[in-house]
Parts: C-alpha cells; structure tokens; sequence
C-alpha cells in the first residue's frame, strides 16, 4: 500500500541557471539543423563558463559536405541564445563573450543502427503520470517550475527590473490521503541587481508572485519562507558557476518522483531514444492516467543499439489500477508503435521544436499548435480503452 502521509521536495532552475544555458543552446542548434533538414542527425553538447561558451558534438546530414555551411551559423545561435535569457553581465555578455565551436561528422558506426531504423542506443526510459494536478504532473516539480517561469516573465517585462537570469526554486509539499494538501517551506534563491539588496528586500519582490502562482490555501502561517537565504546572489550565470548540458535531468522530468533512465533530452534529434522513448513513455502514462484506468502511472521502455522492437515494457499502476498492469502492458503495445520510427511518426518529432523545452521541464506543459510539447495530448485514451 503507497503511503498516504508523507513530505516530498523537488526543485526548479530558471533559465538563466548555466546548466539550463547550455541545455538551451544545446536544443538551439538541434532546431537550426532540423529547420534545415528535417532527419538530421545531432548530438550537441555545450559547456560554459565565465566569457566563453563551448560547443561540441556530432551531426550526421544527407550530404555531410553541406555540414561547413552551417558552422558559421553556431556562434550567432548560441549569442541569440544568451540575449534572449537576459546576460549582459561583464563577464558574461552575449555580445563580448567567446564562442568555440568543435562540431563534427557524426560517426558512422553509430550512424549504421540508426540506418536500419533501430535504436541509436541502448537504454532504459521511463513516463510518469499522477492525477494531482491538472497537468498530470507531481505537484512539487510542477508548482517549482511555475514558480521560477512567472518570475522571469515578470523580470522580461520590466516589472522585476532588479531581478536577473539565474535562479532556483524549491518546494516540501505536505500530502494527506495521498493528495497535496499544504506547502511546509519554500527556498527561493535569485539572482540580484544590487549588493545592497537584503534577503528581506528579495522577498518582498518574489512573494507576491510565488502567491500569485500556488494555490492559495496551500502556503500557510505555518509555511517557512526561505528567500535568498545566503544573502547576496549579484554574480550569477557561468561566471559564478561553470554550466553543462544534461546536467538537470530531475528537473527536466519529475522532481524525482518517478524513476529516470539517465540519459539527459537536450541537444539530441529524436532518433535518440533516450529523448524520443522518455517523451513516449510520458505521453503513454498520461493517457493512461487521462483514460482512468489508474491514479498513477510509472512506465518504462528498453532498448538496444540498432534494434527497433523495445525489448519490454513495464507498467507500475501503485496499487491505483481500475485494471492489472499485464492488460496496460499489453494495450500499449496495440495502442502505440514504439519503435524509434513509430514514435518519431506518431508523435511528429522530426519538427525544430525542441529549443522551448530546455527550461522549466520537459513534461507538464501545453501542447502548442505547431507541434511542440505533443507528448503532451490526451489523445490515446479511446485507443488504449479499446485495446484494454
């Protein structure tokens, strides 16, 4: 029997945290070349650091002598990047700071699998749904995000002029019967204009927008505030602080509420299961949870390089099931094509979509008109009724 009582945390960073940085970058350059040829093949790794961000990685294209045309492009992507999430710090400036760029011709041997329409790797992936928000999400992770999003927005607009980029949020959510009842602390930490600025004066900003995002009757008299807690956060971004892509991936995904494979998302084109199954794997349990055939779902799907038949798929229903978990098992595989191909059709991945994912989670968002975020529908639940 899953507890029912109990305290659970997860946390948030913004997207001027250096890892969320590269992983926009990252994903940046993945959308340029799938803009450009829609089954590109890229596995794109960014680092950065104080004054200088450096790309590397692996691109493979129909024809790789058209790869040098591109590489001119690396340094002003990257830049727009930086602009865009608010950096004109002196050491770290969108315009002043030094761009590498060390992409290559992907490796044929890896290339190969892929070809035969297998697996570009092996791996385990796993989705995650629950019914105690309305997106389906764990509410830590999904309120922690919501948390930092309305705060650069209000930053971007001007009216949080003293707020910059870099931030981190952090939720303890109380649960009674197994529901999110109250939040029993709050961490905010961010990035500041002012060493003068105190914590108080820190607060006094964000509160109102925190109010703004929970639910009301869940922050309390009892609810501990935690704002900045160390004191001054003016240096921020990579010059505080060295930043990587794949570096987040609890934050990405569920706030550690639900297992996760290991392979990050950002800066790799959908032939890679460990982004293409994961977002699968997400949309199957959400339609699960959406159909009401359980309150909770946990799924996870298994690979081999160059293999394109999962070799199994495992659903954990947490004792929430209105039917077993060998019938669920078995309606997904009549529902979905969960070959690397079937996914990439189904949920139509081979689209320059993946640049807005890289901040404020992977899960848990509206699926926009263009095509973005559609592992994120709800229309599976007739299907996988039908197969059960």
């Amino acid at each position: 029997m899953p507890r029912q009582n109990f305290l659970f945390t997860s946390e948030s960073v913004s997207e001027g945290h250096p890892d969320k940085i590269c992983d926009r970058i990252s994903d940046a350059i993945l959308d340029a070349f799938l803009t450009e040829e829609p089954h590109a093949r890229v596995a794109c790794e960014t680092m950065a650091t104080s004054g200088m961000v450096v790309v590397g990685g692996e691109v493979g294209l129909s024809n790789q002598e058209r790869l040098k045309d591109y590489m001119g492009r690396i340094s002003q992507i990257a830049r727009d990047c930086i602009k865009d999430i608010g950096y004109e710090q002196e050491q770290f400036h969108w315009n002043t700071l030094h761009v590498l760029n060390f992409l290559h011709e992907q490796s044929a041997h890896i290339a190969q699998g892929v070809d035969r329409d297998g697996a570009g790797d092996q791996g385990i992936m796993f989705g995650y749904a629950v019914n105690e928000t309305p997106e389906l999400m764990p509410a830590p992770i999904q309120y922690s995000h919501a948390i930092l999003r309305r705060l650069a927005e209000a930053r971007k607009a001007g009216d949080a002029p003293s707020l910059r980029p870099d931030a981190k949020s952090q939720l303890s959510v109380r649960y009674e019967d197994g529901k999110p009842v109250e939040v029993t602390s709050i961490v905010l930490s961010t990035q500041h204009e002012s060493i003068d600025q105190t914590s108080d004066d820190i607060r006094a900003i964000v509160e109102p927008y925190i109010r703004e995002v929970l639910p009301k009757s869940w922050i309390t008299p009892k609810t501990e505030w935690h704002v900045n807690p160390t004191g001054s956060f003016v240096i921020g971004g990579p010059d505080g602080d060295a930043g990587l892509t794949g570096r987040k991936i609890i934050v990405d995904t569920y706030g550690g509420a639900a297992p996760h494979g290991g392979g990050a998302f950002s800066g790799k084109d959908p032939t890679k299961v460990d982004r293409s199954a994961a977002y699968a794997a997400r949309y199957l349990a959400k339609n699960i949870v959406a159909a009401g055939l359980a309150e909770r779902c946990t799924l996870q799907i298994s690979y081999a390089i160059g293999v394109a038949k999962p070799l199994s798929i495992y659903a954990d229903l947490h004792g929430t099931g209105q039917v077993s978990e060998e019938e669920v098992e078995r309606a997904i595989g009549k529902a979905m094509d969960l070959t690397p191909r079937g996914i990439r059709e189904h949920l139509d991945l081979n689209k320059p979509i993946y640049e807005r994912t890289a901040a404020y989670g992977h899960f848990g968002r509206a699926p926009d008109n263009d095509g973005g975020f559609s592992w994120e529908k709800t229309d599976l639940v007739d299907a996988l009724k039908s197969a059960i």
